[in-house]
């Protein structure tokens, strides 16, 4: 997966998505109507599911110290043996979305793709959380889009959000971790014509 996905929702669209607890806080709104919708990136904040079904904001990416780089995704097939991921296999959360982005190469050309579920304005991504901050978990693609990138965002339907949020240990949910089997939809996003010798603002 890329570093980016994108969030166009409001609260009440997240709701409509996942089965929350208990609903927003005032703290929650404010900090919603703080955020600014659209493209999400490594270590901006953005909105959360956590294990109890409630919302937070924290920072996308883990800070390790063997890279300098936050770590924003985790393959869903290693996931349980790397000593990175260990600890953090029952502290389970979800992201929301309504797209993520993907480069597809063709030669030396890198075409910047728009990848969502179809028939549904926001869905969620299986994720992990780690002082305050989140990774999202990537799996082999779906065969709709193969063809884009080799790994894609373990997408959850509401079924396999319920179990991945579940006090159940992982050994019983990591089966969620899997393709997602609903239809895709995606559209290249072709970039503004180049005027030679021109600068265009």
């Amino acid at each position: 997966m890329c570093a980016r996905y994108e969030l166009l929702t409001t609260l009440e669209g997240i709701a409509a998505g996942v089965v929350l607890r208990t609903p927003p806080t005032d703290d929650q709104v404010h900090k919603a109507r703080a955020f600014e919708r659209g493209e999400v990136r490594p270590t901006n904040l953005a909105p959360i599911i956590t294990p109890d079904r409630t919302l937070a904001w924290i920072p996308w990416g883990l800070a390790v110290d063997w890279q300098n780089q936050p770590v924003i995704n985790a393959r869903a097939e290693t996931l349980g043996s790397k000593p990175t991921f260990q600890p953090l296999l029952n502290r389970r959360c979800l992201v929301p979305a309504s797209a993520y982005f993907e480069w597809r190469v063709t030669g030396r050309e890198k075409i910047k793709t728009r990848i969502r579920a179809d028939h549904s304005n926001v869905f969620t991504f299986a994720g992990l959380l780690s002082d305050n901050r989140f990774l999202i978990i990537t799996c082999a693609p779906a065969p709709a889009i193969a063809n884009i990138h080799d790994r894609m965002p373990v997408i959850l339907d509401r079924a396999g959000q319920d179990l991945w949020l579940s006090d159940r240990p992982y050994s019983e949910v990591k089966s969620v971790l899997a393709p997602f089997g609903g239809d895709l939809a995606f559209e290249e996003i072709t970039p503004p014509p180049k005027r030679q010798g021109v600068l265009v603002f």
